[in-house]
């Protein structure tokens, strides 16, 4: 026993530098968002009297209308991913078994290009006598107007930039579902709708979960999608903290559509997970 005080004694200081290097690179640069969104307007430090106006302002205006439009996106890209990835991810896991996950990781190779890039390549593809259009035109002889520019394209631009996202928690999620699990619930009667229902799809919840939600943050901090497809027909949230941070150089108002961003998604996430309670799922308890 005394050899073991020793160790357990050491365990906080070991873990002191991980604990000061997430309070300098995590905590630090939160803190002074929040503390900046309370200064006045137009200024470009921490002085004067704290202020909500900057709050206010954010109400006032017509901000909100782009916080609820990258809320709402971002709700129906995880709902659209959702559909489309549990049956791709699904089938992987059934064809190819063990190498799903070898398989799926081809679908992070796009990761390696510049979001820019590969929407732009869309851009050419969709563009009026571009790819599709120019093709469909030689051919048919059928002058169609452009995709572009469009609620659409913007929806179609967000699922197509976080299928990997959704994809891989998915087919991870699948495949913890036990074999013995399934085959004993057929032995036992059950459909195969049944199985589906009552056994697959509760023990891969958590992949579900994990990759809504991490689709869901990232969905709603798009910003490229509403500028390159959308020919910004949406103005994105993330798109009035960058105006307010550069050209309007209006740093406080920034940092409080920031907060504010911060604090909805946070709490939704904190909402979901306490919802579904992701320990019960795996396990732990």
């Amino acid at each position: 026993m005394s050899g073991i005080a020793p160790r357990l004694s050491a365990g906080p200081k070991a873990a002191l530098p991980v604990v000061l290097f997430l309070l300098a690179g995590f905590a630090a640069p939160l803190v002074a968002v929040i503390g900046f969104s309370f200064m006045p307007p137009r200024t470009f430090g921490f002085g004067g009297q704290p202020t909500f106006e900057n709050y206010v302002t954010i109400f006032d205006s017509t901000t909100y209308i782009s916080l609820l439009w990258s809320l709402g996106l971002a709700a129906v890209t995880v709902i659209v991913l959702a559909l489309i990835c549990y049956p791709v991810a699904y089938g992987m896991v059934r064809v190819f078994g063990r190498w799903s996950a070898l398989i799926t990781l081809l679908f992070v190779i796009p990761l390696f290009v510049s979001e820019n890039v590969r929407l732009y390549g869309w851009l050419l593809f969709f563009i009026k006598n571009g790819v599709l259009l120019g093709t469909i035109k030689s051919t048919f002889g059928l002058d169609l107007e452009s995709f572009l520019f469009s609620r659409g394209i913007i929806l179609f631009g967000m699922v197509y930039v976080y299928v990997p996202f959704m994809l891989f928690p998915l087919s991870l999620g699948i495949s913890m579902v036990p074999n013995e699990t399934r085959e004993a619930a057929f032995d036992l009667g059950a459909t195969r709708w049944q199985v589906f229902r009552e056994v697959e799809l509760p023990l891969s919840l958590p992949g579900l979960i994990i990759g809504c939600l991490l689709t869901f943050v990232l969905a709603v901090g798009a910003i490229a999608e509403a500028k390159v497809l959308g020919g910004q027909q949406i103005i994105p949230i993330a798109h009035d903290i960058e105006i307010a941070f550069t050209y309007a150089q209006n740093w406080p108002l920034g940092a409080a559509l920031s907060v504010l961003l911060m604090l909805i998604v946070g709490a939704m996430v904190l909402l979901a997970l306490r919802r579904f309670d992701l320990d019960s799922f795996l396990g732990r308890r």
